[in-house]
């Protein structure tokens, strides 16, 4: 059972109770692009059925809309335009069809982050399409899904009827900059981890790269004690392919390399054990590929 909860606009939390079940899942996910004809939704929906089935929690980090191609979008490409997205309100469409498409895995998604293409939307058309998808989502909904930030915070929280709760924050910005061609954005990676000490797992997406680096922290507790703690940097697919076969558009004409596609599952096992007669709790978890 999971209980989701809003701290404030960009934090949220989710109680999973550890009683009855050990292992628990969660998707994580961003620029799916969801409208643009490239967007593998086959893929996509193959994850969230399976998300049901693992009774998963899914988050969205940003750019689930491509909406670029309205009528006063310098990038509008009309043949990228959906047939059902060729109408005269073309932002509403995107939303009413994005909720429709969604309606069977509302119960399954917990926050939906924006990203650089909601926020382009809203800069020059004073319309959040997320918050507009999360309202639609959330008719006869007893399960809520929450509206997230560009960045913002998802704490995991692993709970016991008798004590031993343990918890995982979660760090989710969508990320900023090109990635680069070599570096595939590790220096950015690298440079949250001196800012973002609270955090057990940073994700990212943007660069449409996928890896994942552990980075060593030193922390000084009050008595005095020295302690190190693993933090591990996740970067996010996507689920647009504007590479296909190389043959021509955009992306291959300004060079850009092949893409993965995809997203992560996060595997988390609360483990007990003995050691010296007395019980301990740990949380083990595991980053797989959803391909």
């Amino acid at each position: 059972m999971k209980i989701i909860t809003e701290v404030n606009r960009n934090v949220h939390h989710i109680k999973v109770s550890c009683d009855k079940q050990k292992e628990h899942w969660f998707l994580l996910s961003s620029d799916h692009h969801w409208d643009n004809p490239d967007c593998d939704r086959e893929m996509m929906k193959r994850h969230l059925e399976e998300a049901k089935e693992k009774g998963a929690s899914v988050l969205f980090i940003g750019d689930f809309f491509c909406a670029m191609q309205g009528k006063y979008d310098k990038r509008s490409d009309k043949s990228k335009v959906r047939p059902e997205h060729q109408t005269a309100k073309y932002l509403d469409s995107l939303v009413e069809t994005a909720a429709e498409w969604l309606m069977p895995y509302r119960e399954q998604i917990a926050v939906i982050g924006q990203g650089n293409h909601e926020t382009a939307i809203l800069k020059n058309h004073e319309t959040n399409l997320i918050e507009r998808l999360v309202e639609r989502l959330n008719i006869g909904n007893a399960n809520p899904v929450y509206m997230g930030g560009y960045g913002g915070y998802v704490r995991l929280q692993f709970e016991r009827a008798k004590g031993s709760n343990q918890s995982l924050v979660i760090k989710y910005f969508h990320g900023h900059g090109g990635g680069g061609p070599i570096t595939k954005g590790v220096i950015q990676s690298a440079r949250q981890s001196m800012y973002l000490p609270d955090a057990d797992i940073v994700i990212s997406g943007h660069v449409h790269e996928q890896y994942t680096i552990c980075f060593m922290q030193e922390k000084l507790h009050d008595t005095g004690r020295i302690s190190l703690k693993e933090q591990w940097h996740v970067r996010m697919p996507t689920y647009k392919d504007e590479y296909k076969d190389g043959y021509g558009g955009w992306h291959i004409e300004t060079g850009k390399m092949p893409k993965p596609l995809g997203a992560w599952w996060l595997k988390v096992n609360y483990d007990r054990f003995q050691k010296n007669n007395k019980e301990y709790v740990k949380l083990n978890y595991d980053f797989i590929r959803a391909k």
